[in-house]
């Protein structure tokens, strides 16, 4: 019995000084980019590696990772993890936010693109993915995991697309 208290209070102080390490972060939801450089057009052209900056590399990233648990509630993660990059944006909400002040957002338009992002308005977050080019989408929390649905109703609040970039 004492063991087992020991341990109970170990595991409740661990789980408060993550708390405490991740709350802080929840306050740069609608912060901007971290860098304002110009941010490059995405191509098909080089490497088809995933993750090499490409739209099929992109693509490929997400689909050698459909079905990983990893990346819930880090769905902006996943998307500019997939486009070989990671830490621009605090949000999809923020990501969002920052095409419509670059001139390159298209809010309600269904019609994105291949490797264009899609966004909704989920939560104070929001939501992001990566088109498929034929009115589905690749994203985090599809079914719980990294995965494809096959039309942007999947989820409510459809906001529209940005323009496939490396998010920089």
């Amino acid at each position: 019995m004492n063991t087992f208290l020991t341990r109970l209070g170990r595991s409740v102080a661990v789980g408060a000084a993550a708390l405490v390490l991740v709350v802080p972060l929840a306050s740069t939801a609608n912060a901007a980019p971290l860098t304002s450089a110009p941010v490059p057009a995405a191509t098909d052209v080089g490497p088809m590696s995933a993750g090499d900056g490409t739209i099929s590399g992109a693509i490929q990233w997400m689909q050698n990772h459909a079905g990983s648990t990893a990346w819930e509630g880090y769905c902006e993660k996943a998307v500019e993890n997939a486009y070989g990059t990671t830490g621009v944006w605090a949000s999809a909400k923020a990501h969002w936010q920052g095409a419509i002040n670059a001139g390159k957002a298209h809010p309600g338009s269904y019609a994105a693109p291949r490797g264009a992002f899609v966004y909704w308005n989920t939560s104070q977050f929001g939501h992001v993915g990566i088109s498929d080019g034929n009115g589905g989408f690749y994203s985090s929390s599809v079914g719980g995991h990294i995965g494809h649905a096959s039309n942007k109703n999947y989820f409510v609040n459809y906001l529209g697309w940005s323009n496939a970039q490396v998010p920089r």
